[in-house]
């Protein structure tokens, strides 16, 4: 099976900062956009920003591995290289708002992962994990 791009339709407050965020800190290239959305390619992926107030509400949490995660969150798996990279750029970006700085969840087990949160600016949740093997996504 060839995995092909996804799409994901999310709410920022602020379509200036939301497009620094993204393509400068990030590193997304910017898409199509109009007066109430922005387009960004995150890692190929397809991910559509649409201007809409109270984006900033407090997510649930769940559990994974000892450590809170918020509820919604989304973002890519990586190649470890590439998760590395983005997190040493993430790091040495100013101003991230850090939920868990990265780290390796799964230790020595099936699906061993490097992962890092972050909120931008519109406060939604971000995860991106890093595996050594793709194979190992989906481990059990």
């Amino acid at each position: 099976m060839t995995l092909t791009p996804f799409h994901l339709a999310f709410p920022v407050d602020d379509l200036e900062t939301t497009r620094a965020f993204y393509c400068d800190v990030m590193g997304c290239a910017p898409g199509r956009s109009s007066e109430s959305w922005v387009d960004f390619s995150l890692f190929g992926h397809q991910m559509s920003a649409h201007l809409r107030g109270g984006t900033g509400q407090a997510a649930a949490s769940g559990a994974v591995d000892g450590k809170a995660v918020p509820i919604p969150h989304f973002g890519v798996v990586l190649q470890m290289a590439d998760w590395k990279a983005l997190a040493a750029r993430l790091e040495a970006a100013p101003g991230i708002d850090w939920i868990h700085r990265p780290m390796v969840r799964f230790a020595g087990e099936p699906g061993e992962q490097a992962t890092l949160f972050i909120r931008d600016p519109s406060g939604n949740a971000l995860e991106f994990k890093g595996f050594a093997s793709l194979d190992a996504v989906f481990a059990q």
